[in-house]
């Protein structure tokens, strides 16, 4: 596609701020909460990540699209992302084992995407002013009507998206046969996760966002896990209640990003919306225990309160974010239960914090034993 012929598109902020660029070939208009993320690859296992539902991803790397699409790297049934603001969008791709190029698999989704926008001025400017709500459009010529739709989106505070994303129906991961079974909860969950949990001898059987303990029990598993997700996590109210149940019963529970928040207000501790949040793949974090440092994989818009978990007296802080010292990871002092605000199966990103699946087999075995 020549340049010449591509319409013109736009981003606009709820601040009313403007950015222009170039349509890719996709017309329409997409909303959501505007972030970055600051990955040099693994751009289709982020635009697949349920955690970013309802949420328009500006990409910090300045090609997108240039090794094409390959459909065994997702992380969900589908494209999550709102829509795509990139600076060059590459309409070939050069890779051996790609399947399609990014475009006909956009179109394949109806996902609108727009190229040659400004993307380090729109970082600069969301690192500066915090994320809010935006509209890509290629009706530029209406800037009132799309100022009038942008109003109508819902913030990102107080909203419950988990179950817009969760399994509606449970299902079953990994071989029958394992020696560990685990029930998880979906608000969220990502494919490397089950992954990871069923190359480690795991049999998952993985539930609803609003189920309950007692679901949850009644595939008499060894151990419990609470998956990442988007959304606010205070509205997840069921969810709380089954991390509660679990925490009483003294049973091992391992949450991962929403699942850690969950985790944190079953206990009594608070979240809050970040400023700009943690989205990309090479987020320092310092592991307090080893004082050892990781690289990680992250993709936040809240975090736990440090001050309301440092007085908490059954939990201590295990994992803390170099650049903000934000709350990274948690476990209870008196009870089987670990949570990491960052994400240990990557897919993409490094794969520093592996580890900590190894650990909740190992507490796994422990308690069984």
């Amino acid at each position: 596609m020549k340049y010449q012929s591509r319409k013109k598109a736009l981003v606009l902020l709820a601040d009313g701020t403007i950015f222009y660029g170039k349509s890719i070939g996709i017309e329409g208009t997409a909303t959501g909460e505007i972030c970055f993320n600051t990955g040099m690859t693994g751009y289709q296992e982020v635009f697949t990540d349920p955690s970013y539902f309802g949420q328009l991803m500006v990409t910090t790397n300045a090609h997108i699209g240039n090794y094409g699409v390959n459909n065994e790297e997702v992380e969900s049934d589908g494209i999550k992302i709102s829509g795509l603001i990139c600076r060059n969008f590459s309409f070939t791709h050069s890779r051996p084992d790609s399947e399609s190029n990014l475009k006909d698999w956009f179109v394949k989704h109806n996902l609108v995407a727009i190229s040659d926008v400004d993307t380090r001025a729109l970082v600069s400017y969301i690192r500066d002013n915090g994320a809010m709500n935006a509209i890509i459009s290629t009706e530029v010529d209406n800037i009132d009507a799309l100022k009038a739709k942008l109003a109508e989106v819902p913030n990102m505070e107080g909203l419950e998206l988990a179950s817009k994303v969760s399994t509606k129906e449970p299902y079953f991961f990994g071989e029958e046969t394992a020696p560990i079974k685990i029930s998880a909860l979906d608000i969220g969950i990502k494919k490397n996760i089950l992954r990871n949990l069923a190359k480690r001898g795991a049999y998952v059987k993985v539930f609803p966002y609003d189920a309950s303990f007692e679901d949850l029990k009644s595939f008499n598993p060894d151990g419990y896990f609470i998956s990442n997700g988007p959304g606010d996590p205070e509205p997840l109210t069921a969810a709380q209640e089954t991390a509660k149940e679990i925490i009483e019963n003294n049973l091992p529970l391992f949450g991962i990003c929403l699942g850690h928040q969950v985790i944190a207000l079953a206990n009594g501790i608070s979240t809050y919306k970040m400023h700009n949040g943690h989205r990309g793949i090479n987020h320092p974090v310092k592991n307090l225990l080893t004082g050892k440092g990781e690289i990680t994989s992250q993709n936040h818009g809240f975090a736990i309160n440090r001050e309301e978990t440092e007085a908490h007296p059954d939990v201590e802080i295990t994992h803390v974010h170099l650049n903000d010292n934000t709350v990274a990871g948690i476990r209870m002092v008196n009870k089987n239960v670990f949570s990491v605000q960052y994400h240990p199966e990557a897919s993409p990103g490094p794969h520093d914090a592996e580890y900590l699946f190894d650990d909740f087999i190992d507490l796994i075995k422990k308690v069984k034993a």
